[in-house]
């Protein structure tokens, strides 16, 4: 059987009597685009949304994708308050790091019992931003969507760009190559293998990107804790004065006297906030709670203190070597901190030379997949802005695999811009990180100050006290890094954090006067009803996508149909109308109407218009589109009739419908009778898709049928949809890919269409607007006479049992 569009596969024999009911069939050959074929070898098979609950991380895992750029700030943020103590304190700088890192860790004490009582709180993904809304309504949340979205951004370029220094340090002090030049494109070409990876999907993203966290893990542990013991035992090696002032060291300064001057005290906050850059990522767990397999709540609050008492250890124990072993940051970048005393602790043996190169490997593959943290959380934070209508609403919208695609591209191209205008450089986008984050965690302890001051409940004040010192703390480390920061960059975020509220609440604005006006009375309410309807069909020649145009103007069944053409070239007009009175077109009539301005999107809203002033006449105008697939093809013609019908539909009781044609398939088809040497070509557009193959539709589960694959006959009572026989009773197993509500006089009829491989049949339940569990994508079994009605086979109110799409039981009804 075929219809102008598609091919359908019949059945492989009758069905029933030779005149009785058929059963639905179960595939169309439809083309797939060039698109959606390069996308199947790029990112696998597509996932159903059924498969979506599978998509769910255990704890191992989860510390593995959410934690990495939390527990590898350690490789990075005890360098950074070198970065700032040393050329100020001199010597004495290693010695203060101490007392910094102290304050840090208290900070990271008081938001880790934050943000357990976030986790258990709100076990919907979104963090900071869904509790300050929950607390303080959807205009305030928008701080903390913006504080989270930026953190996010400058994420992936931070733990990205550090990655690429960890490289660079093995080869220098390993190999003694360096490659400072090429760490930039390093950088980028991670960001792009990121994106790919999370495309994918999160199943395999996890998997991919857990190892390298326990790896970096057990790689610094055993640094520090060879270290600590080389310490103990007084073998740990220092940097000597020559290596102090090497080439590419920062500059060290003379040794202050006085730690209560402003400047010291100015410096001591510089380096704190330098240092509170070890605290990004602590806010992970609560943005992709909803990731957790259940109980998600119990599973995040565990997964976090694990990865924040992992975080302290490793962070405390690389300041102790940094303040004994003087390691120094380099005004490059590399080698790191970590790496020198990675180098310094394990010596230059055969085993040293190992153990730093495991060391390096491990801090730089954490790094990068760092990034992939904000992978995970950018989308969904992402989809959950823009289901409140502030954000734009592609970014709710789920990809190939399941995942959110449009906000994994986002953040990827804005991360890749973010790190060609920084160069890469690690302390230059340090200094964008922490207002972010730390705004965010002062949202969501503020957030659930109010949340437990408004209820009674076991541990109230408590629970009040942590999250108001929490906040006040983190608010603390916003001012601090604010101005210590801002002539750093810092005044970047300073200045676009505004501008980004705005701009959400701005977005939202446009979408609610959107939704108030398509939500008010339709036009048609205070208007008289329209008793004609005109249909025109623009025509400027007489070919194949003229004839489908007029062929849909017909099954409008229209008071009027006419064919219309605007003369701009009066001979071009004689030799239509001739064609035209010539072809079997000409029980329509053909209105030559003159255009002696070319003004084409005038001319027919001025037709329209004048068809419609009566009062009582709805014009429909049907515009033939022809579709050329090449980009030679749209190179060489104008898209018209878009502009036509975007004009012509502001009109009222004005319509414009589009009647796509295919000219490049057209072309195939022919080329493919030519080859064949049929001698007749089908009519361009029915038939065979483009290459005279067609590309069958893919099953629900996202895989494409095999038509030449016969399923054998069934011994389990069940029959398939091929072998069904009208007016015997049957049972039938399959997934129901519909469901729609068709009342017959007044009556309510659910009717659902279940499919196997071999068709389909309509299960009806007359007298039922619902029926529990059957929605679609559901696989149930169902048991019946078959019927026929309209001409195909129906089982009405079956008996059946919904079949488990995991380790369920089945549940019969």
């Amino acid at each position: 059987m075929q219809n102008d569009d598609v091919t359908i596969a019949a059945p492989q024999r009758p069905v029933g009597t030779p005149t009785g009911p058929e059963v639905l069939p179960p595939t169309v050959d439809l083309p797939e685009t060039l698109g959606y074929r390069v996308k199947k070898v790029l990112l696998g098979p597509p996932l159903v949304t059924s498969e979506l609950h599978n998509e769910k991380l255990s704890k191992s895992i989860a510390l593995g994708v959410l934690a990495p750029d939390c527990i590898s700030s350690s490789a990075y943020g005890t360098e950074q308050m070198l970065t700032v103590l040393v050329p100020t304190f001199g010597v004495l700088g290693f010695a203060l790091v101490m007392p910094v890192t102290g304050v840090i860790l208290a900070l990271l004490l008081l938001l880790t019992l934050s943000y357990r009582d976030v986790v258990m709180t709100y076990t919907r993904a979104g963090g900071s931003y869904v509790v300050a809304r929950e607390n303080f309504g959807p205009r305030v949340a928008q701080v903390a969507a913006v504080a989270l979205l930026i953190d996010y951004i400058v994420t992936v370029a931070v733990q990205t760009a550090a990655g690429t220094d960890a490289v660079a340090s093995l080869l220098q002090l390993l190999f003694h190559t360096n490659i400072d030049s090429e760490k930039l494109y390093i950088t980028l070409g991670v960001v792009c293998l990121l994106c790919y990876g999370n495309l994918r999907g999160i199943r395999e993203a996890g998997k991919a990107f857990s190892l390298p966290t326990y790896l970096f893990i057990l790689a610094t542990g055993l640094t520090v804790i060879f270290g600590i013991f080389r310490l103990v035992t007084g073998t740990l090696p220092q940097l000597s004065d020559a290596d102090l002032h090497a080439s590419g060291v920062i500059h060290i300064g003379a040794s202050s006297g006085s730690l209560m001057t402003f400047a010291s005290m100015f410096v001591l906050a510089r380096a704190f906030a330098n240092g509170g850059s070890s605290l990004t990522g602590l806010e992970a767990i609560s943005n992709g709670v909803s990731a957790f397999r259940e109980p998600q709540g119990n599973n995040a609050r565990r997964t976090l203190v694990i990865m924040s008492a992992t975080l302290g250890a490793l962070v405390l124990g690389v300041s102790v070597l940094a303040w004994k072993t003087h390691a120094v940051p380099f005004s490059s970048g590399s080698p790191t901190v970590l790496a020198q005393e990675a180098h310094l602790v394990f010596g230059q043996s055969g085993f040293g030379s190992v153990m730093f190169a495991f060391v390096q490997v491990a801090t730089a593959l954490i790094l990068y997949t760092g990034g992939n943290t904000s992978f995970n959380g950018f989308p969904f934070l992402a989809s959950f802005v823009a289901e409140d209508s502030f954000l734009p609403r592609q970014l709710t919208i789920r990809g190939h695999r399941l995942a959110f695609s449009n906000g994994i591209i986002v953040l990827t191209g804005v991360s890749l811009i973010l790190l060609l205008v920084t160069d890469g450089d690690l302390s230059r986008l340090v200094s964008l990180y922490a207002i972010g984050v730390f705004t965010g965690f002062v949202m969501a302890a503020s957030g659930l100050v109010k949340y437990h001051w408004s209820r009674q409940e076991k541990n109230r004040m408590a629970k009040v006290v942590v999250n108001a010192a929490a906040a006040v703390a983190s608010a603390a480390v916003v001012v601090i890094f604010a101005v210590t920061k801002f002539t750093e960059g810092a005044w970047t975020v300073v200045v676009i954090f505004p501008i980004g509220v705005w701009a959400l609440i701005r977005t939202n604005s446009r979408y609610r006067a959107e939704s108030a006006a398509l939500a008010a009375a339709p036009a048609s309410a205070s208007l008289p009803n329209r008793d004609r309807s005109a249909v025109f069909v623009l025509v400027d020649r007489l070919d194949l996508s003229a004839i489908r145009a007029l062929h849909h103007g017909r099954s409008l069944r229209p008071t009027e149909l006419r064919a219309v053409h605007f003369m701009v070239d009066d001979k071009h007009a004689a030799r239509l109308r001739t064609e035209w009175e010539q072809s079997r077109a000409a029980d329509v009539p053909l209105e030559i109407v003159d255009c002696p301005d070319r003004r084409l999107r005038r001319a027919t809203a001025e037709l329209a218009a004048r068809a419609t002033a009566d009062g009582r006449t709805r014009v429909t105008l049907v515009i033939p589109r022809r579709a050329y697939g090449t980009f030679i093809g749209r190179l060489l013609h104008a898209r018209v009739g878009d502009r036509i019908a975007g004009a012509a539909s502001r009109l009222p009781n004005v319509a414009a419908t589009i009647v796509p044609f295919d000219v490049s398939q057209a072309i195939d088809d022919m080329d493919t009778v030519a080859r064949e040497g049929t001698g007749v070509a089908p009519a361009a557009g029915i038939g065979a898709p483009r290459g005279g193959k067609g590309v069958q539709a893919p099953q629900a589960d996202g895989t494409s049928p095999d038509t030449t694959c016969v399923p054998g006959p069934r011994t389990d009572g069940v029959t398939h949809m091929r072998d069904l026989v009208w007016r015997e009773r049957a049972g039938v197993e399959g997934q129901v890919r519909s469901v729609n509500l068709t009342p017959v006089s007044g009556v309510p009829r659910l009717e659902c269409r279940l499919y196997d491989e071999t068709g389909g049949i309509t299960l009806i339940f007359y007298g039922r607007r619902d029926v529990p569990g059957i929605s679609p994508g559901v696989r149930l079994r169902a048991e019946g006479m078959v019927g026929n009605t309209d001409g195909r086979l129906t089982i009405a109110n079956p008996t059946y049992t919904l079949l488990p799409t995991t380790a369920e039981s089945p549940v019969e009804h």
